[in-house]
């Protein structure tokens, strides 16, 4: 299966789980859960959320920004992948000046 993530419509989500400013998605439903192709602009965040039934993995593709997971900083950068396990809390902020850029499966 190819995505053309150019060919995806993109949504713009106002404080996406109670986070800051706007976040861009492209999603691609699959037969397992999910892909997601989003960009945080500078400020942006997820809010703190769990999944309660899935895992959420998160490829950086562009940008500076960090994640939280269950209380426990982490730095994000291009090359770095993030795993929010099933059950655990996360929430996501560009903490960079230029859009934080994630391919996430789910």
């Amino acid at each position: 299966m190819r995505i053309d993530w150019n060919a995806e419509r993109e949504l713009l989500v106002p404080n996406l789980n109670g986070g800051r400013g706007q976040v861009a998605a492209r999603l691609c439903p699959l037969d397992c859960g999910k892909a997601l192709w989003s960009r945080l602009p500078a400020g942006a965040s997820i809010g703190e959320h769990r999944h309660e039934t899935s895992t959420d993995v998160n490829f950086v593709l562009a940008g500076r920004g960090r994640a939280v997971t269950d209380g426990v900083p982490e730095p994000l950068a291009p090359g770095v992948c993030h795993v929010c396990k099933k059950g655990s809390t996360h929430a996501i902020e560009n903490t960079g000046e230029e859009d934080l850029v994630l391919l996430t499966v789910v």
